[in-house]
C-alpha cells in the first residue's frame, strides 16, 4: 500500500457517498442531514464518487482526510 499514489477522500465527500449510496437516502434527504444545500450536497457526492471512481479504476489507494 505504501507504494501507491493515494486519492485523498474529503470526509464530507465520504459522508455524502455513505448517505446516498450506502444508507440510500435521496440528495434532499442527505442534504438534510449534513446541513447543507440541495446543490452543495449534490457537488460534494460527484467529487466524491469520481474520486472513488478513479482509485478503482486507476488502482489508487483512498487516504480519508
Amino acid at each position: 500500500m505504501h507504494d501507491l499514489e493515494e486519492v485523498i477522500l474529503e470526509r464530507d465527500e465520504l459522508e455524502a457517498v455513505k448517505l446516498a449510496d450506502y444508507d440510500g437516502l435521496k440528495h434532499e434527504e442527505g442534504a438534510e442531514k449534513m446541513n447543507v444545500s440541495r446543490a452543495t450536497f449534490g457537488r460534494i457526492l460527484e467529487k466524491g464518487r469520481h474520486k472513488i471512481a478513479e482509485s478503482i479504476i486507476k488502482g489508487k489507494a483512498i487516504k480519508i482526510n
